[in-house]
């Protein structure tokens, strides 16, 4: 676009000083330019050789060179690695939830296994396996090894985060090295990617565990609390020692505890799933600067083969 422009500029004011390449005498016969017309169009015709050869150069030249992509790229990586800090962070508590529901979840499988039995109140319960043991089995088992799972990412992720941190701040600011910024980029996009969009899954299914636990337990509460049909007809199925205040208060408090821990679980979630949104672009940013470094880096590697004797 810039060089018909400058082609037609030039052209332009060549016209505008000559009034054009020749006068025509009254007799129709063309009369030379006079001499200081003559020079101005030569300098002109000059000026516009050397506009053109200034745009074929700068049309030959990359405006964005391999070495701008590296300090852009570092700039990413270092971005990318405060916010894989954060999610370091968060870590310790996801690991803490699911250490603890792990534990709680044989307590409440006791509650779906005593209700299964109480009539009626398979209809009232808000999860599928309610009123089916060979089903509420396998929801401990499923749930079991979901935890179990979220846990293994959870330690894969740390891992791998961390060796992301430590090769990121072991980076020369001032001078990054482009093998470094290579390497680092593609390890960013083919293991921190991967290890971070595991362990969301891995805790969605968690969350989800959580939240279903929560609705049966409030649901089974609020049925308790209108009816000692419950506690008769599963009697059997609890400690003999324990009794039904106690237990309806142990259920209260499950309750409450299981509430407060999932609110906060999810919070946290959500921010390390807005950070994992956030950051995405930004490691596949990283893969589209690698590539395009590598086609700046072709035509001079050709160039220098070429000079070569």
């Amino acid at each position: 676009m810039r060089k018909p422009i400058l082609i037609l500029a030039t052209s332009l004011l060549m016209a505008a000083y000559t009034g054009g390449p020749a006068r025509a005498s009254e007799g129709g016969a063309t009369e030379p330019l006079p001499k200081a017309q003559d020079e101005a169009l030569q300098a002109l015709t000059r000026d516009n050789a050397q506009l053109r050869e200034r745009l074929r150069q700068l049309e030959g030249t990359p405006s964005l060179t391999g070495d701008a992509l590296v300090r852009r790229s570092a700039l990413r990586l270092q971005e990318i690695a405060r916010d894989t800090k954060a999610q370091r962070q968060a870590m310790t508590d996801f690991e803490s939830f699911v250490t603890w529901m792990t534990a709680n979840l044989s307590g409440y499988a006791k509650y779906v296994q005593a209700g299964s039995v109480a009539a009626g109140l398979a209809k009232v319960l808000p999860i599928p396996y309610a009123g089916q043991a060979s089903v509420l089995t396998k929801f401990v088992s499923q749930g079991l090894l979901s935890l179990n799972g979220a846990s293994v990412a959870i330690a894969k992720h740390l891992g791998t985060s961390q060796q992301f941190v430590s090769r990121v701040e072991a980076l020369d600011a001032a001078h990054p090295n482009p093998r470094e910024i290579a390497e680092l980029s593609r390890f960013a996009d083919a293991e921190l990617l991967r290890d971070m969009t595991d362990v969301q899954q891995k805790l969605a299914g968690a969350a989800d565990l959580s939240t279903s636990a929560l609705s049966f337990l409030e649901t089974l509460n609020h049925y308790v609390g209108s009816t000692d049909e419950y506690w008769g007809k599963t009697k059997a199925l609890l400690t003999r020692s324990e009794s039904a205040k106690k237990e309806k208060s142990f259920l209260a408090e499950s309750i409450t505890g299981l509430k407060n821990r999932t609110e906060a679980f999810n919070g946290k979630l959500r921010l390390f799933n807005d950070t994992g949104r956030k950051d995405l672009p930004l490691i596949k940013s990283l893969i589209a600067y690698d590539e395009l470094s590598r086609e700046l880096e072709t035509p001079v590697a050709q160039a220098n083969l070429e000079k070569r004797p």
